[in-house]
Parts: C-alpha cells; structure tokens; sequence
C-alpha cells in the first residue's frame, strides 16, 4: 500500500500534465476535445479510485497468490521471461475480464464509470471505479498461475500494464500503421469507446489487439463513420461517485418492483441493459436512439465558478498527496486515522462535483465535509501530523475549510437565482 502510494505521487503529476497538454494542443490546433467540467469530472473520478486502492477498501474473495501456490505446475526463474509471461498473462485476463465488464449486466456496473464521459480523451482514461469492491477476478490469471510467475512479479507488472493503457485516450493521433495489427492503438479505442451501432461492445484488448482479432470481437474504425461518445442510457451528472453506483441502483430497483420472480434472481446476470419488461413499460428510463442527434451533458458555467473548481480540485490533489506520500506516519498516529481520511478525500469529490451539477445540497455535503475537516484539525491540533513540515498547518486548513464552505454557499445562491431567472423568462 505505501509503495503503491509513493508511485502514485510520481505518476499523478504526469497524467495531470499530459491531461493538460493535450488541452493546451488541442486548442491550439482548433481541435480541443476537453471539456472544462468533463475535465475535473475525470480528474476527480481518478481520486477517489487510487484513494480506494491506497486505503484498501475492498475484499479479495480469490487471490493470486492461494492460486500459485496450489495450483503452480512449474516455476518459472525470476528473469526477463518471467516478466514477459506475466504481461502476457495480465494482458489475457484483462481482456475476458473486460469483456465480461461489457456483456453481463451485474459486472458492468464496475466499468459504467470509464464509459461515462461524453468525449474522448486523456482525462477520461482516468475515470476508473470504485464500486468493484470485491475482486474475484484472479482466476483469469489462472495461466501465470500454472506457470509459477510469483505474486511480487504480478504485482509489479500490474501497475505498469494499467499506466499503458493511458496514452491512447487520445483522438489527436490517427492510423499507426503496421502497430494496427499488434497492439492496440487510439484508432482501436475510439471504437471501444463509441455508441454506434457498429462500434459497441468491440475492442476489449488492453496493450494487445490480437485477443480481440484471435475471438471475434474486433472491429477497425471506419473513415465513414465517425465514432460517438458515452453510453447509451447517459449518466447526466458530473458526480463520478453517483455514477459508480447509478447502474447498479437501477438493478436493484428493477429486482424489487418487476412481478417476476425468475428476473429478480436471473437481470443481474442477463445481457448488459436488460430490463424485465413489466419495470421497463411502468419505469421508463432515458436511452440514446439516434446517437448523432443528442444534447451532452452540460451546466452553467461562469469564468468565476470554472476557476473555483478547479481551486478545489487542486486542493483534494494536495490533500491526497500527502495521504499518499505519509502513509506509515498517519498510520503510527491512529490505525483508523486513514480511513477517515479516505472519508474525507470522498466527501470533498462529492460536495464539489454535487456544486457542478448545480445541486442545492452541495451546501449541506460541504457542511458535513468542513464540519469533519474541522474535527480533525481542533482535535489533533495539526492535519495528521503535516505539523512536522508545516508550522501552524492546522490555522492553514482550518481557514480554508471555512472559506470552502462560504464560497459553496455563495454559488448554491447564484444558482437558485438563476433557476429563479429561468423560470420567470419561460
């Protein structure tokens, strides 16, 4: 966990600065495909993924290591093979288990969050979940389990895999010629991506396109057809937290009201958007039909309030920072002490990406976000030891929470007098 976190402090600048350059050159070409709000919707969605991951917050029903070692024909020496084969191997499992992601409907709920923008780019490869709090998915690592490939080799090689799969999130680079044929490049994940008819539920490699062309599930991007962007029951907030969880609200609901008793049991494993038909005439939800003919999701935005949150965004990506770069220090201090700051970092993503939806009770969870902010700093007299390097840091943060929570109510105001407006023009 510490490890991973002091990786993290290396790879978060990176992603933030190739995020913002491809801003910065997409504007520059007249091409600019990052929206603001969609921007730190992504960004935020990305926090609150590697802050899970950092506290661990999940439950490992199947682990890699029980599998290697009950199940290991062989071992492999630890060499340059050893890592190829567990790339392999990690590149194999990615694609059933993204496969399985598209096609089951219980299991997509884990993977809607990276859907969930409306454009394509850097940012959104940062939209990762949090709701697939329990991981079953070792057994699709089954053949470098076979092979011995150790637990340390996997779990350095994880990390990596996962950062590759970045830079294709892009549409600034086009056709890569004879790279097409072997791994998978921006042309591939556009159609990933994509809500065309054509385009869905195509392309699962992760670093290899070959798995897709070896099982049938490859399809190129056409030049005559221009690839759309999202999920076909839109999302409509820029909250990466309610998102994570919208899907598989929906399925509950959908077991309790329908009147049969086989889709209570049977909806959260049919076909991905599978609804039993009783819940679905009485319970309409909204679905893209022409997906070159739909308004994205979109909010008010003032020069003034575009600059508050991305104030606030960079404040959560200090206060994660130093959670991941002091780990063993805030641990040594309480054992719960990061979980509650977990909480915290949480709270602070939904109160302001609540605040961009234009939510009234962005006040109240930026209340309850300051109010526990305030807790800790009154009670420790410090914030989680930064004391040691910054004197008077709790004056700091103490300042700032009361200032966050006078500029939400401020803008919550503003946009009740605008609704207010609105409603007197109509």
């Amino acid at each position: 966990m510490e490890q991973y976190g002091k990786i993290l402090l290396i790879a978060m600048p990176a992603f933030l600065l190739l995020v913002l350059f491809e801003k910065w050159y997409g504007w520059r070409k007249g091409m600019d495909t990052v929206r603001n709000m969609d921007m730190i919707s992504s960004l935020s969605s990305g926090v609150t993924n590697v802050t899970k991951d950092v506290v661990g917050l999940y439950l490992v029903v199947l682990s890699y290591p029980f599998l290697v070692r009950n199940l290991a024909m062989i071992h492999v020496s630890n060499t340059f093979l050893v890592y190829f084969i567990a790339f392999i191997s990690l590149d194999f499992a990615g694609y059933w288990v993204h496969r399985l992601q598209h096609v089951a409907n219980f299991f997509w709920n884990g993977h809607i969050i990276h859907h969930s923008s409306e454009e394509f780019n850097l940012a959104c490869a940062l939209r990762q979940s949090i709701s697939s709090i329990i991981k079953t998915f070792a057994i699709f690592l089954l053949p470098a389990a076979l092979l011995g490939v150790p637990p340390e080799v996997i779990g350095i090689v994880a990390p990596l895999h996962l950062f590759a799969q970045f830079w294709y999130h892009t549409r600034h680079i086009g056709r890569m010629g004879f790279l097409e044929k072997i791994i998978v490049t921006p042309s591939h994940h556009r159609v990933h991506h994509a809500i065309n008819p054509i385009y869905l539920d195509k392309n699962y490699g992760q670093i290899f396109i070959f798995w897709d062309k070896w099982f049938g599930t490859f399809q190129e991007e056409l030049p005559d057809v221009p690839p759309v962007y999202g999920i076909t029951r839109p999302v409509s907030t820029w909250n990466p937290i309610k998102i994570n969880f919208q899907h598989v609200w929906l399925l509950i609901q959908d077991a309790w009201r329908t009147r049969s008793w086989k889709d209570k049991f049977t909806l959260w494993f049919k076909p991905t958007g599978y609804r039993p038909a009783d819940v679905a005439e009485k319970y309409p939800v909204h679905k893209i039909d022409d997906v070159y003919h739909f308004n994205k999701y979109d909010t008010p935005v003032s020069p003034a309030f575009s600059a508050w949150c991305w104030i606030q965004l960079v404040m959560i990506l200090l206060f994660i920072s130093y959670l991941f770069g002091n780990i063993s220090l805030i641990n040594n201090l309480d054992k719960y002490y990061i979980f509650w700051y977990g909480g915290f970092v949480f709270l602070s993503v939904y109160a302001i990406t609540d605040l961009m939806d234009g939510n009234a009770s962005a006040i109240m969870w930026e209340a309850v976000r300051c109010s526990i902010g305030l807790t800790f700093v009154f009670d420790q007299q410090d914030w989680f030891g930064a004391s040691v390097w910054l004197e008077n840091i709790q004056w700091i943060i103490g300042a700032y929470l009361v200032f966050s929570l006078f500029m939400t109510g401020w803008f919550v105001t503003g946009h009740k007098k605008e609704e207010e407006k609105m409603k007197i023009i109509l």
